[in-house]
């Protein structure tokens, strides 16, 4: 089949670990590709953010990233472009009239507003299947004030949710908040996010690391993944653990505020000779550094899904994750890692002592979490069950037609 993805601040080709490139980025990239690997040709549609990018850009077998012009051909934040979003959805829709998709994924919230109008403004009509990465009204309940989104969202969001063929939710809590806004419960499918089995697995090179216990937190370096709170559960410890934190745009002193912040808390809590704050990696050094880990935390605020336990568990690591959102259904407490409530510095604290007065018991873990990954975790699985969620809706979508021919007969 053809299928149009819409990634509009996401590109399959953005560096990761800065403010706007994260999970989505990877989640996209991935799923596309194994689409493309399963035989289907895949267009993922963002948003041009440099004027020497090209048109379009082969990006892996069957897959092709297009790059739309609307508003300024530069990095905006995500939170600033949905006055672009029209030019975008017009962007899309010209391309179809060559290229017609069967189906359209949107991914975020302001994607699937454009993917909406550019298949009521195409002939015939695609269905649009939406997966939303994260919910304003989740963000709003837990960063209050400090959430930037668009006063538009809290009423803009839901309809793209009521209106899609199709929700795509990546966890189970997700899909409990959609059917609080309105979703039908019979037009949302749970498919998790994926993780790259054969590039994150337990045998291969580690990081050079010191004889201290570590500790390893990995992502986006934003307020709300709470690596703060795991700073401060550091200089709780009675061990001379060490945090190694991986992620941001720019060393301290650079252009990255948060790892300054992160600094300045690392020195306000006395642990400044234990913290390392790494910046951004390439993927391909992802894995030694998970395999040098004794522990992997992932403490965030919330979190719609989050791919870093799934790395961690599939290099064989054992995790300690807030229990929220995604990490919910991914991390299984006491089999695969520890879950603790999310700002609690002593509990996470707790938790990595736990972890780390039992080796044995931490590679355990960490061997279950392996096994639960590569069974429901692997990319393949992943895009199987969504080009399953594909199919089915083009055959709902289908099946109001054949019934009026049958009755014509």
């Amino acid at each position: 089949m053809r299928i149009a993805m819409v990634s509009e601040h996401a590109s399959p080709l953005a560096t990761l670990g800065g403010e706007d490139a994260g999970g989505q980025n990877v989640h996209v990239a991935a799923l596309a590709a194994a689409l493309g690997r399963r035989g289907h040709q895949v267009r993922v549609y963002t948003r041009r953010d440099d004027p020497d990018l090209p048109r379009s850009v082969v990006f892996a077998r069957g897959v092709r990233v297009v790059h739309v012009d609307a508003g300024p051909p530069e990095h905006v934040p995500k939170d600033d472009l949905l006055p672009h979003i029209p030019a975008l959805a017009d962007g899309i829709a010209a391309d179809w009239r060559t290229w017609a998709p069967d189906v359209v994924h949107g991914h975020f919230w302001m994607s699937g507003v454009a993917a909406l109008a550019a298949a009521k403004a195409s002939s015939p009509s695609p269905v649009v299947l939406q997966t939303f990465h994260a919910l304003g009204v989740v963000k709003r309940r837990h960063q209050g004030a400090a959430d930037t989104s668009p006063p538009e969202r809290e009423w803009l969001e839901p309809e793209v949710g009521r209106s899609a063929d199709r929700v795509i939710a990546t966890c189970s809590d997700e899909a409990f908040e959609l059917k609080k806004l309105g979703v039908p419960q019979e037009r949302i499918s749970v498919i998790p996010c994926g993780v790259d089995v054969e590039h994150f697995q337990p045998d291969g090179p580690v990081a050079e690391r010191s004889a201290r216990p570590r500790v390893l937190v990995v992502g986006r370096m934003v307020p709300r993944k709470g690596v703060g709170t795991v700073i401060e559960a550091l200089s709780m410890l009675d061990t001379d653990a060490e945090l190694v934190i991986v992620g941001g745009g720019a060393p301290p002193g650079g252009s990255d505020p948060e790892l300054d912040r992160l600094a300045g808390l690392a020195e306000r809590f006395g642990v400044s000779d234990r913290v390392q704050l790494r910046g951004q990696l390439p993927q391909a050094e992802l894995p030694p550094i998970y395999r040098s880990a004794d522990v992997v935390v992932c403490a965030p605020w919330y979190e719609p899904f989050g791919i870093v336990p799934l790395e961690a568990m599939a290099c064989g690591r054992p995790v300690v994750a807030s229990g929220v959102g995604g990490l919910i259904d991914t991390v299984v407490h006491g089999r695969t890692g520890l879950h603790v409530p999310p700002r609690d510095a002593g509990a996470v604290a707790d938790a990595i002592a736990e972890l780390l007065a039992d080796p044995a018991r931490g590679a355990r873990l960490g061997a279950a979490g392996r096994r639960r990954v590569v069974s429901g975790y692997a990319w393949e699985r992943v895009a199987a069950d969504t080009e399953r969620a594909y199919a089915a809706t083009m055959a709902d979508a289908a099946a109001p037609d054949a019934r009026s021919l049958e009755v014509r007969r």
